[in-house]
């Protein structure tokens, strides 16, 4: 004998079976709870916007980024040149497209390598727990209690900087608050009944794991994942700019910013280090108000 689910009870529209027999259903009302905030919508436009221009540089703009012109310095925006050009006369916007590149593979990178990590250190601590969880916790707090720029600084000066550096880096020191996440979401889950029976039938833990558990608490990670971007990209552009980042002549955000530190410049040549700004601002609030918008739409305690 069937049971039905009561219309009332929407607390976890991923385990409700009408919706798991109509997956596209769900699909559209996190869409449309997406759309509603239009903020979100604002941010997944301008961030198009950055990631079409950034993959599509070459065509885009006809200076080669590298290319110095001592006689074409510091000029204003204009026709040639449409965001002006910096102290070696380089072109200004090619340069601000190729550091979206920069920006965005390291942010991106980085955060499914810490994500990755988070994930797996949080689902064996929430699913285990006892004695492997409060190992793996107490290894996630010895992590957290070290300044994290402190941390950051530390290890680009030990290690030449870097893309790839940069990369490994981030992934290996972003990860603790995904598993805090993790860990949260499973020893929630854990109990629930689609795992007991998983159990008493004798499934696998890592299947249980990745299987039934790990889908289950996807919306938070996703969400996580994405406010990660932007705060990678912050601190990769900080790190540039104090020089311990993306080394020149490779153009990035914070490296113009250095770049274009001067107080003559700063005054008398605005759009250095306007434009470069302007970047940095734009994109880290386009994952915020992406990944809030996402928090609200894979958030089943909505209504639609």
């Amino acid at each position: 004998m069937q049971t039905q689910t009561s219309p009332q009870n929407n607390t976890n529209l991923s385990l409700d079976p009408n919706l798991k027999a109509k997956p596209d259903t769900l699909t559209k009302i996190m869409f449309r709870k997406f759309l509603r905030n239009k903020l979100a919508v604002i941010g997944a436009v301008i961030l198009g916007i950055i990631m079409f221009g950034a993959l599509f540089a070459p065509w885009i703009t006809s200076h080669p980024y590298e290319n110095q012109n001592l006689l074409n310095k510091l000029q204003s925006p204009g026709a040639e040149h449409w965001l002006g050009t910096d102290r070696f006369g380089r072109d200004v916007f090619a340069r601000m497209l190729y550091g979206a590149r920069i920006s965005l593979l390291v942010g991106f990178a980085s955060v499914i390598g810490s994500i990755t990590i988070g994930t797996v250190v949080g689902a064996i601590a929430g699913y285990f727990g006892g004695f492997i969880d409060s190992i793996l916790m107490r290894l996630v707090d010895i992590i957290l209690s070290i300044p994290t720029l402190f941390l950051l600084i530390t290890l680009v000066t030990i290690f030449d900087p870097g893309i790839d550096k940069l990369i490994l880096i981030f992934a290996l020191t972003g990860w603790t608050s995904t598993a805090r996440l993790v860990r949260g979401e499973f020893l929630s889950l854990r109990t629930r009944e689609f795992v007991l029976a998983s159990k008493t039938i004798g499934t696998r833990s890592y299947k249980i794991i990745f299987a039934h558990i790990l889908p289950n608490a996807l919306g938070p990670i996703i969400v996580s994942a994405t406010l990660a971007v932007g705060a990678v990209i912050l601190a990769e552009s900080a790190l540039s700019y104090l020089g311990l980042g993306i080394q020149p002549p490779t153009p990035s955000w914070g490296n113009m910013l250095q770049d274009a530190q001067n107080f003559t410049i700063m005054l008398k040549h605005w759009w250095y280090p306007l434009f470069p700004g302007l970047a940095i601002l734009l994109t880290v609030l386009s994952f915020n108000f992406i990944g809030d918008g996402l928090r609200d739409a894979l958030d089943p305690r909505i209504n639609e």
